[in-house]
């Protein structure tokens, strides 16, 4: 999902740049757009978007290789093998999503706010001393944090909806196809009210 995760986030950072210098031109000095860019990316974008973007692609990909070993009879046959087909199959990947979108995400983050940055310089004549001060003196690591924070539940909550709809799919192929999209359509919704709940958590109890 790498290339996937640069090639969105690339395009996030520069977005925010341009969408920030049109909102405070004439109103805000120019040194505060380094912060809105990161704390933009930090706290939301970067979670979300690569939530959204990624886990859509993973959850889709869990949904039908469990569906497809669940209509073709595959899960009964490691049962009749007493194998959990939970353990052996849905934790596995269960983990790998809970553990690998923060990872993930510190990634986009990155190239997000780069990508701004270089945008930032190169067309919307920002100097990069400028950039640079607005980048770093509100910056905050609780920020950063919150959006790791968000990114593990967002893991959490692609792999068990992959892993939910593959196990129980039914119906052959068009069974499948099914299962495979309600589980991306649920997990983008999950991720979104999710984000919700979370942020109202993280900035008013904790961050507040």
């Amino acid at each position: 999902s790498m290339p996937l995760v640069i090639t969105t986030s690339i395009f996030i950072g520069a977005v925010t740049a341009v969408q920030a210098v049109y909102q405070m031109e004439g109103y805000v000095p120019m040194k505060f757009l380094g912060s809105g860019v990161s704390r933009s990316v930090f706290i939301e974008l970067g979670p979300v978007i690569v939530a959204l973007v990624v886990g859509g692609r993973i959850c889709a990909s869990y949904a039908a290789e469990l569906g497809t070993m669940k209509v073709t009879e595959q899960i009964d046959a490691l049962e009749m093998l007493a194998i959990d087909p939970i353990r052996y199959l849905a934790l596995p990947r269960f983990l790998a999503t809970l553990l690998m979108l923060p990872v993930a995400t510190v990634f986009a983050d990155f190239f997000a706010v780069f990508s701004g940055f270089a945008v930032s310089v190169l067309t919307l004549d920002v100097t990069i001393s400028t950039f640079n001060e607005g980048l770093f003196m509100l910056f905050k690591t609780s920020d950063l944090f919150s959006g790791l924070i968000k990114s593990v539940f967002f893991g959490g909550i692609i792999g068990m909806s992959g892993i939910y709809f593959g196990i129980n799919t039914r119906g052959g192929a068009e069974g499948v196809g099914q299962a495979t999209m309600m589980a991306v359509v649920g997990t983008c919704l999950s991720v979104l009210i999710a984000d919700y709940f979370l942020a109202t958590f993280l900035f008013q109890l904790v961050f507040g």
